[in-house]
């Protein structure tokens, strides 16, 4: 009896552990690639993109490269949290609008921060080792100050379009109390045009979809390569400026 019961728990361990390796090699067939396109399809949606689009508007370094374009990428997937309707041209045409509300009022908390603490407690915060872990320094802050002086209110328009710059300019538009309305007007335009830029690069790659899956697994270690290179040249970068210090 007792040995009845040993080879059927062994048999449940053996059958358990092959289903389960089974499940292993099933998930290392899909490439990353894969795998960002369907978490992209099950969990992206319009609200999460208002939200990031937010973030990267703000002064939290978040780039919109990894927002807009894979969301209008999965966008003409049928299934996918965006494929709200049949027309795809109206997917991507949601997913530009929601991003540029997103961006909109990621700036305008840049902007009503600025107005309120003023030019000494955003340096000082720009400073600190918050500030540095956001990426900011008031080198940056006072190359977007200088920027906006120079170009004046039209600078929250051009400056949107600017990396780098594109994030800070709100935060000289809030110090110099630059007009609200303009100031909506300007970052809405600015923010459109460069979610649609965005857009685009999502929309050719769904357009060769058959050829992005083919090659999935090429192009999933060349990101890994390309990954480990921008990781490698920060770390360099980093250990320059404390060796000439």
């Amino acid at each position: 009896m007792k040995k009845s019961i040993l080879v059927i728990a062994l048999l449940a361990i053996f059958c358990t552990n092959n289903a389960w390796a089974q499940e292993v090699a099933d998930t290392a067939k899909v490439s990353i690639l894969e795998q960002v396109e369907n978490w992209y399809a099950e969990h992206m949606n319009y609200a999460t993109i208002t939200a990031l689009m937010a973030v990267e508007s703000s002064f939290i370094p978040f780039p919109s490269e990894i927002v807009i374009p894979p969301a209008a990428y999965v966008a003409g997937i049928e299934g996918s949290s965006l494929h709200t309707t049949d027309n795809y041209t109206i997917n991507v045409l949601l997913i530009i609008l929601f991003g540029t509300l997103g961006a909109l009022l990621g700036a305008i908390i840049n902007y009503l921060l600025a107005m309120w603490l003023g030019r000494p407690i955003i340096y000082a915060f720009a400073d600190s080792k918050i500030g540095h872990l956001l990426l900011l320094s008031s080198d940056k802050v006072k190359q977007a100050e200088d920027y906006f002086n120079k170009h004046g209110n039209i600078s929250t328009f051009i400056g949107r379009l600017i990396t780098v710059i594109r994030q800070l300019i709100s935060i000289p538009a809030g110090l110099c109390k630059m007009h609200f309305g303009w100031f909506l007007f300007y970052t809405f335009l600015g923010a459109s045009i460069w979610n649609v830029v965005l857009a685009l690069l999502g929309y050719i790659a769904h357009g060769q979809m058959d050829l992005i899956h083919a090659y999935s697994h090429e192009l999933s270690i060349a990101t890994m390569v390309l990954i480990a290179l921008v990781v490698v040249y920060f770390i360099a970068k980093t250990v320059i400026k404390r060796i000439k210090k």
